[in-house]
Protein backbone atom coordinates (compact mmCIF):
# COMPACT_ATOMS: atom_id res chain seq x y z
CA UNK A 1 0.00 0.00 0.00
CA UNK A 2 1.37 3.48 -1.42
CA UNK A 3 1.68 5.74 1.52
CA UNK A 4 0.22 9.21 1.22
CA UNK A 5 2.78 12.13 0.88
CA UNK A 6 1.99 14.28 4.49
CA UNK A 7 1.80 18.16 3.55
CA UNK A 8 4.36 20.41 5.38
CA UNK A 9 3.57 21.33 8.87
CA UNK A 10 1.76 25.24 8.88
CA UNK A 11 -0.14 24.59 5.92
CA UNK A 12 1.09 24.60 1.86
CA UNK A 13 3.52 27.71 1.66
CA UNK A 14 3.47 28.21 -1.88
CA UNK A 15 -0.01 28.71 -1.86
CA UNK A 16 0.33 31.21 0.68
CA UNK A 17 2.89 32.92 -0.98
CA UNK A 18 1.05 33.24 -4.30
CA UNK A 19 -2.39 34.46 -1.91
CA UNK A 20 -0.41 37.05 -0.33
CA UNK A 21 1.48 38.21 -3.79
CA UNK A 22 -1.78 38.75 -5.41
CA UNK A 23 -3.21 40.89 -2.59
CA UNK A 24 -0.06 42.86 -2.88
CA UNK A 25 -0.28 43.15 -6.64
CA UNK A 26 -4.41 44.65 -5.93
CA UNK A 27 -3.75 46.86 -3.26
CA UNK A 28 -0.79 48.78 -5.35
CA UNK A 29 -3.42 48.45 -8.09
CA UNK A 30 -6.42 50.25 -6.33
CA UNK A 31 -7.99 46.84 -6.50
CA UNK A 32 -8.85 46.50 -2.75
CA UNK A 33 -10.56 50.20 -2.91
CA UNK A 34 -14.45 48.59 -3.14
CA UNK A 35 -17.83 49.57 -1.55
CA UNK A 36 -19.46 46.20 -3.04
CA UNK A 37 -17.11 43.83 -1.59
CA UNK A 38 -14.75 42.03 -3.78
CA UNK A 39 -12.34 43.71 -6.19
CA UNK A 40 -13.07 41.96 -9.27
CA UNK A 41 -16.60 43.96 -8.69
CA UNK A 42 -15.29 47.29 -7.91
CA UNK A 43 -17.90 50.31 -8.51
CA UNK A 44 -16.30 53.71 -9.15
CA UNK A 45 -17.64 56.46 -6.99
CA UNK A 46 -15.70 59.03 -8.14
CA UNK A 47 -16.81 61.95 -9.76
CA UNK A 48 -16.91 62.97 -13.47
CA UNK A 49 -15.96 65.97 -15.00
CA UNK A 50 -17.34 64.54 -18.45
CA UNK A 51 -20.51 63.01 -16.51
CA UNK A 52 -21.36 66.70 -15.01
CA UNK A 53 -21.72 68.38 -18.47
CA UNK A 54 -25.06 67.62 -19.47
CA UNK A 55 -26.05 69.24 -15.95
CA UNK A 56 -23.61 72.12 -15.70
CA UNK A 57 -25.46 72.95 -19.42
CA UNK A 58 -28.74 73.22 -18.14
CA UNK A 59 -27.57 75.27 -14.93
CA UNK A 60 -26.06 77.35 -17.01
CA UNK A 61 -28.72 77.58 -18.99
CA UNK A 62 -31.33 78.65 -16.05
CA UNK A 63 -28.46 81.54 -14.97
CA UNK A 64 -28.59 82.43 -18.13
CA UNK A 65 -32.06 82.61 -18.40
CA UNK A 66 -32.19 85.15 -15.64
CA UNK A 67 -29.48 87.27 -16.41
CA UNK A 68 -30.75 88.30 -19.73
CA UNK A 69 -34.06 89.25 -18.37
CA UNK A 70 -35.80 86.64 -20.15
CA UNK A 71 -38.32 85.42 -17.04
CA UNK A 72 -39.91 88.90 -17.61
CA UNK A 73 -41.88 87.81 -20.47
CA UNK A 74 -43.05 84.39 -18.88
CA UNK A 75 -46.46 86.56 -17.42
CA UNK A 76 -49.69 87.15 -18.79
CA UNK A 77 -49.54 90.68 -19.35
CA UNK A 78 -47.02 89.82 -21.75
CA UNK A 79 -49.30 87.52 -23.19
CA UNK A 80 -52.09 89.91 -22.75
CA UNK A 81 -50.16 91.93 -25.97
CA UNK A 82 -49.93 88.79 -28.67
CA UNK A 83 -52.52 86.64 -27.61
CA UNK A 84 -54.66 87.50 -30.63
CA UNK A 85 -52.27 86.73 -33.19
CA UNK A 86 -50.37 83.63 -31.48
CA UNK A 87 -53.39 82.39 -31.50
CA UNK A 88 -54.56 83.20 -34.85
CA UNK A 89 -50.81 81.62 -35.82
CA UNK A 90 -52.06 79.06 -34.60
CA UNK A 91 -55.01 78.17 -36.17
CA UNK A 92 -53.05 78.14 -39.51
CA UNK A 93 -49.66 76.11 -38.46
CA UNK A 94 -51.42 73.45 -36.11
CA UNK A 95 -48.66 71.00 -36.77
CA UNK A 96 -45.58 73.24 -36.71
CA UNK A 97 -47.05 75.08 -33.68
CA UNK A 98 -47.61 71.98 -31.64
CA UNK A 99 -43.92 71.07 -32.35
CA UNK A 100 -42.63 74.64 -31.72
CA UNK A 101 -44.97 74.25 -27.83
CA UNK A 102 -43.78 70.83 -26.85
CA UNK A 103 -40.14 71.72 -27.65
CA UNK A 104 -40.63 75.13 -26.01
CA UNK A 105 -41.82 73.29 -23.01
CA UNK A 106 -39.64 70.43 -22.85
CA UNK A 107 -36.67 73.43 -22.60
CA UNK A 108 -38.46 75.24 -20.00
CA UNK A 109 -38.51 71.79 -17.81
CA UNK A 110 -35.49 70.44 -18.15
CA UNK A 111 -33.82 73.95 -17.45
CA UNK A 112 -36.30 74.31 -14.59
CA UNK A 113 -37.18 77.46 -15.76
CA UNK A 114 -40.25 79.05 -13.59
CA UNK A 115 -43.84 79.65 -15.52
CA UNK A 116 -44.66 75.60 -16.05
CA UNK A 117 -48.21 77.14 -15.17
CA UNK A 118 -48.49 79.82 -17.35
CA UNK A 119 -47.08 78.19 -19.91
CA UNK A 120 -49.64 75.02 -19.32
CA UNK A 121 -52.53 77.44 -19.24
CA UNK A 122 -51.77 79.07 -22.67
CA UNK A 123 -51.10 75.91 -23.81
CA UNK A 124 -55.18 75.06 -23.19
CA UNK A 125 -56.04 78.48 -24.98
CA UNK A 126 -53.64 77.98 -28.10
CA UNK A 127 -54.72 74.38 -28.44
CA UNK A 128 -57.89 73.56 -26.39
CA UNK A 129 -59.71 75.94 -28.47
CA UNK A 130 -58.50 74.28 -31.66
CA UNK A 131 -61.89 71.56 -30.90
CA UNK A 132 -65.01 72.07 -28.98
CA UNK A 133 -65.61 70.71 -25.51
CA UNK A 134 -63.92 68.65 -23.04
CA UNK A 135 -61.76 67.10 -26.07
CA UNK A 136 -60.12 70.48 -27.10
CA UNK A 137 -58.62 70.17 -23.57
CA UNK A 138 -57.72 66.80 -23.37
CA UNK A 139 -55.87 67.89 -26.66
CA UNK A 140 -54.14 70.66 -24.94
CA UNK A 141 -53.63 68.49 -22.05
CA UNK A 142 -52.03 65.72 -24.13
CA UNK A 143 -49.45 68.39 -25.78
CA UNK A 144 -48.21 69.64 -22.47
CA UNK A 145 -47.63 65.91 -20.50
CA UNK A 146 -45.58 65.13 -23.97
CA UNK A 147 -43.68 68.20 -23.19
CA UNK A 148 -43.01 68.22 -19.61
CA UNK A 149 -42.43 64.52 -19.55
CA UNK A 150 -39.70 65.19 -21.99
CA UNK A 151 -38.18 68.01 -20.33
CA UNK A 152 -38.30 66.43 -17.02
CA UNK A 153 -36.61 63.38 -18.01
CA UNK A 154 -33.92 65.37 -19.73
CA UNK A 155 -33.49 66.38 -16.64
CA UNK A 156 -33.22 63.43 -14.64
CA UNK A 157 -31.30 61.65 -16.56
CA UNK A 158 -28.43 64.51 -16.38
CA UNK A 159 -29.07 64.70 -12.65
CA UNK A 160 -28.68 61.32 -12.27
CA UNK A 161 -25.87 60.58 -14.32
CA UNK A 162 -23.81 63.87 -12.87
CA UNK A 163 -24.55 63.62 -9.43
CA UNK A 164 -27.02 60.43 -8.72
CA UNK A 165 -24.68 57.55 -9.32
CA UNK A 166 -22.07 59.18 -7.56
CA UNK A 167 -23.54 60.14 -4.99
CA UNK A 168 -25.27 56.34 -4.19
CA UNK A 169 -22.03 55.29 -4.69
CA UNK A 170 -20.54 57.32 -1.74
CA UNK A 171 -23.91 56.43 0.41
CA UNK A 172 -23.90 55.89 3.76
CA UNK A 173 -26.76 53.54 5.54
CA UNK A 174 -28.79 56.23 6.21
CA UNK A 175 -29.08 57.08 2.52
CA UNK A 176 -28.96 53.54 1.06
CA UNK A 177 -31.79 52.94 3.51
CA UNK A 178 -33.98 55.62 2.36
CA UNK A 179 -32.91 54.35 -1.36
CA UNK A 180 -33.87 51.04 -0.68
CA UNK A 181 -37.03 52.36 1.25
CA UNK A 182 -37.92 54.76 -2.14
CA UNK A 183 -37.19 51.71 -4.58
CA UNK A 184 -39.67 49.09 -3.17
CA UNK A 185 -42.48 51.23 -3.99
CA UNK A 186 -40.64 53.70 -6.49
CA UNK A 187 -44.04 53.83 -8.85
CA UNK A 188 -46.44 54.52 -6.13
CA UNK A 189 -44.10 57.41 -4.53
CA UNK A 190 -43.48 58.91 -7.65
CA UNK A 191 -47.26 59.27 -8.47
CA UNK A 192 -48.13 60.65 -5.34
CA UNK A 193 -45.48 63.51 -5.51
CA UNK A 194 -47.12 64.56 -8.63
CA UNK A 195 -50.72 64.38 -8.27
CA UNK A 196 -50.25 66.31 -4.56
CA UNK A 197 -49.05 69.92 -5.58
CA UNK A 198 -47.41 70.19 -2.11
CA UNK A 199 -43.59 70.25 -4.12
CA UNK A 200 -41.92 72.32 -6.72
CA UNK A 201 -42.19 70.47 -10.00
CA UNK A 202 -38.41 70.57 -10.29
CA UNK A 203 -37.75 69.14 -6.98
CA UNK A 204 -39.87 66.37 -7.80
CA UNK A 205 -38.08 65.56 -11.11
CA UNK A 206 -34.75 65.84 -9.07
CA UNK A 207 -34.83 63.61 -6.40
CA UNK A 208 -35.70 60.20 -7.94
CA UNK A 209 -32.60 60.74 -9.77
CA UNK A 210 -30.55 60.46 -6.13
CA UNK A 211 -32.78 57.53 -5.02
CA UNK A 212 -31.71 55.38 -8.25
CA UNK A 213 -35.45 55.76 -9.55
CA UNK A 214 -35.45 53.21 -13.05
CA UNK A 215 -35.57 55.48 -15.86
CA UNK A 216 -38.66 53.48 -17.25
CA UNK A 217 -40.78 53.73 -13.87
CA UNK A 218 -40.06 57.78 -13.76
CA UNK A 219 -41.58 57.99 -17.14
CA UNK A 220 -45.07 56.29 -16.23
CA UNK A 221 -44.86 57.91 -13.26
CA UNK A 222 -44.07 61.25 -14.66
CA UNK A 223 -46.40 61.19 -17.58
CA UNK A 224 -49.52 59.43 -15.72
CA UNK A 225 -48.89 61.63 -12.83
CA UNK A 226 -48.92 64.77 -13.89
CA UNK A 227 -52.09 64.57 -16.16
CA UNK A 228 -54.58 65.33 -13.30
CA UNK A 229 -53.35 68.90 -12.56
CA UNK A 230 -52.33 69.62 -16.62
CA UNK A 231 -56.31 68.66 -17.18
CA UNK A 232 -57.28 71.85 -14.67
CA UNK A 233 -55.07 74.30 -16.03
CA UNK A 234 -55.71 73.51 -19.67
CA UNK A 235 -59.80 73.93 -18.92
CA UNK A 236 -58.73 77.32 -17.03
CA UNK A 237 -56.77 77.96 -20.19
CA UNK A 238 -59.76 77.81 -22.71
CA UNK A 239 -61.05 80.91 -21.06
CA UNK A 240 -57.87 82.74 -21.22
CA UNK A 241 -58.86 85.32 -24.11
CA UNK A 242 -61.88 86.34 -22.10
CA UNK A 243 -59.62 87.05 -18.90
CA UNK A 244 -56.95 88.91 -21.26
CA UNK A 245 -59.67 91.18 -22.99
CA UNK A 246 -60.95 92.02 -19.38
CA UNK A 247 -57.58 92.57 -18.43
CA UNK A 248 -57.01 90.36 -15.72
CA UNK A 249 -54.91 87.24 -15.08
CA UNK A 250 -56.32 83.96 -14.64
CA UNK A 251 -56.18 82.08 -10.67
CA UNK A 252 -52.87 80.31 -10.51
CA UNK A 253 -54.10 78.91 -7.12
CA UNK A 254 -57.09 77.37 -9.30
CA UNK A 255 -55.51 73.63 -8.36
CA UNK A 256 -55.77 74.39 -4.24
CA UNK A 257 -59.11 74.76 -4.33
CA UNK A 258 -61.16 72.06 -2.39
CA UNK A 259 -62.90 71.12 -5.37
CA UNK A 260 -59.88 69.95 -7.56
CA UNK A 261 -57.48 69.53 -4.34
CA UNK A 262 -59.70 66.66 -2.62
CA UNK A 263 -60.26 64.78 -6.21
CA UNK A 264 -56.35 65.06 -6.00
CA UNK A 265 -55.58 63.85 -3.07
CA UNK A 266 -58.29 60.81 -3.74
CA UNK A 267 -55.92 59.89 -6.38
CA UNK A 268 -52.99 59.80 -4.00
CA UNK A 269 -53.99 57.85 -1.80
CA UNK A 270 -55.51 55.23 -4.21
CA UNK A 271 -51.60 55.20 -5.79
CA UNK A 272 -50.30 54.35 -2.10
CA UNK A 273 -52.96 51.30 -1.84
CA UNK A 274 -50.54 49.14 -3.35
CA UNK A 275 -47.80 50.31 -0.39
CA UNK A 276 -49.98 50.17 2.50
CA UNK A 277 -50.64 46.04 1.05
CA UNK A 278 -47.49 45.10 1.05
CA UNK A 279 -46.93 46.69 4.46
CA UNK A 280 -49.88 44.49 5.73
CA UNK A 281 -48.48 41.63 4.07
CA UNK A 282 -45.74 41.74 5.69
CA UNK A 283 -47.14 41.89 9.40
CA UNK A 284 -46.78 38.56 11.52
CA UNK A 285 -50.07 38.32 11.96
CA UNK A 286 -51.32 38.98 8.26
CA UNK A 287 -51.70 35.22 7.54
CA UNK A 288 -53.71 34.49 10.50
Amino acid sequence: MKRQKAPPIGGAPDELGEAVAGEADRAQSGGGQTEDGPAGKTRKSGFSVGKLVPLLVLVAGLVAFFASGLNKYVSFSELAKHHTALAAWVKDNVALAVLAYLGGYAVMVAFSLPGGAVATIFGGYLFGTLVDGIAGTAIAAVIVVIGATVGATALFLAARTGIGEPLRARAGPGLKRMEAGFAENALSYLLVLRLVPLFPFWLVNLVPAFLGVPLRTYLIGTFFGIIPGTFVYASVGRGLGAILEAGKSPDLGVIFKVEILVPLLGLAVLAMIPVLYKRLKKRPDAGV
